[in-house]
């Protein structure tokens, strides 16, 4: 069996307003915490909403947490984001929340994820990217249903149209929260719509494998995104995780962060 704490990580983080006046993203890289919330209901709102969001979540670096804390943080960052003061009735603040915790299930070196909305988390394991949470969004239903085809959905025109979010109308939230384990040299990739918007699985996985470095890699994607014309706002986390075997400290399972938020 594999303890977090054989677990050494490397993080880079890299985070663009893009074409908007501020930057509703919101995130947390540290302490084996890798979150990435992106704020709805107006730049003010959005912003204080993400920023809320990720607050509570940062709290889950407190201990090895299992699904059921995991699912109770988010539900009181959705209730949390619920009580902020909203400026329009009908456009309350909300914000999206996806990521990763290094933590341990049966003795076992797990990522537990989490996502609500539309922002994603994805793992490259041998060179091959694959998103590992769902889109919470309409469009995201029509494909699963057969409506829309997967290749028409980046340009579909209810895209953002979210079906889940923590705040918002919604007086409760059902978070989608599992256990991934680590498998040596994972990179895990989190990240706003502002990246996905712009870019395809295919470019994202190819500038992933072109930089070792997560830094790097990062700022990368980043520049590739604003190089496409992206207008949105756009935040990145990339993750890389070591096994080492036989090491018996570092509890925590981190041991060097290249960037924090």
């Amino acid at each position: 069996m594999t303890p977090a704490s054989s677990v050494r990580v490397a993080v880079g983080v890299a985070t663009d307003r893009a074409g908007r006046s501020s930057n509703e993203d919101a995130l947390h890289a540290a302490d084996g915490v890798y979150v990435v919330a992106d704020g709805m209901g107006g730049h003010e709102s959005g912003e204080l909403a993400s920023r809320t969001a990720v607050d509570a979540l940062r709290t889950l670096a407190e201990g090895s947490p299992d699904l059921a804390a995991a699912r109770a943080v988010l539900r009181t960052a959705h209730q949390k984001v619920r009580a902020l003061p909203a400026r329009d009735k009908h456009r309350r603040p909300g914000t999206t929340a996806s990521g990763v915790v290094l933590s341990e299930h049966e003795g076992v070196a797990c990522w537990l994820v989490l996502n609500v909305g539309d922002s994603r988390t994805y793992r490259m394991a041998g060179g091959v990217l694959e998103q590992v949470t769902r889109d919470h969004s309409e469009v995201a239903d029509l494909v699963e249903r057969g409506v829309v085809a997967r290749s028409d959905a980046a340009h579909h025109p209810r895209r953002h149209v979210v079906t889940r979010a923590l705040g918002g109308r919604s007086a409760q939230v059902e978070p989608d929260v599992f256990w991934l384990p680590v498998s040596p040299g994972d990179r895990m990739l989190v990240c706003s719509d502002g990246l996905t918007d712009e870019l395809t699985d295919a470019r994202i996985e190819a500038e992933l494998k072109a930089q070792p470095d997560p830094q790097v890699a990062a700022d990368r994607l980043v520049a590739a995104t604003l190089a496409a014309g992206g207008s949105d706002n756009v935040t990145v986390l990339v993750v890389d995780a070591e096994v080492e075997h036989g090491s018996r400290s570092n509890p925590t399972g981190v041991v060097r962060i290249l960037a924090g938020d």
